[in-house]
């Protein structure tokens, strides 16, 4: 590839884009339950504070998921989207939305008929909602069970 036609990298913000703080709710281990899931997914901040990353580790309809989900702020969209990777070879992506306590992870961009609905509970110690998308999804309820570093 000729160097005419790579885009140059654009400056890296100075800091954390704020709506990324609106995901301090989720930092934490946290038990997944329901009908067709089980397992445990833990949210940690990166270093500076740009990325919140999500450590999965799940069954889902009889098979094992790990993964690995990265969420930021994508200044293109303005909006929070992550990017997720598991030991299948996926590569996923997803757009965040968290407003009061409701929580929307919409599979690709805003508006996509895959997407995650939730509440989280007054205490914010545990998230229920559903997976729903075209023929099928499931329901499943986050509780924490250990805090981590904001």
């Amino acid at each position: 590839m000729s160097n005419d036609t790579m885009t140059q990298p654009t400056t890296p913000p100075s800091e954390p884009h704020p709506s990324l703080r609106q995901l301090d709710a989720l930092v934490g281990t946290w038990q997944v339950a329901g009908p067709e899931v089980s397992g445990q997914v833990s949210f940690r901040w990166l270093d500076g504070g740009f990325f919140l990353a999500q450590d999965v580790d799940m069954v889902q309809g009889g098979a094992t998921i790990k993964g690995l989900e990265i969420i930021g702020h994508d200044e293109e969209s303005d909006a929070l989207a992550s990017h997720y990777f598991d030991d299948a070879g996926n590569h996923l992506t997803y757009t965040w939305e968290l407003e009061g306590d409701r929580l929307t992870i919409w599979f690709g961009p805003a508006g996509s008929a895959g997407v995650f609905r939730g509440t989280f509970a007054e205490d914010r110690n545990s998230l229920s909602g559903a997976w729903t998308w075209p023929g099928g999804g499931y329901e499943s309820t986050m509780t924490r069970v250990a805090d981590g570093p904001a």
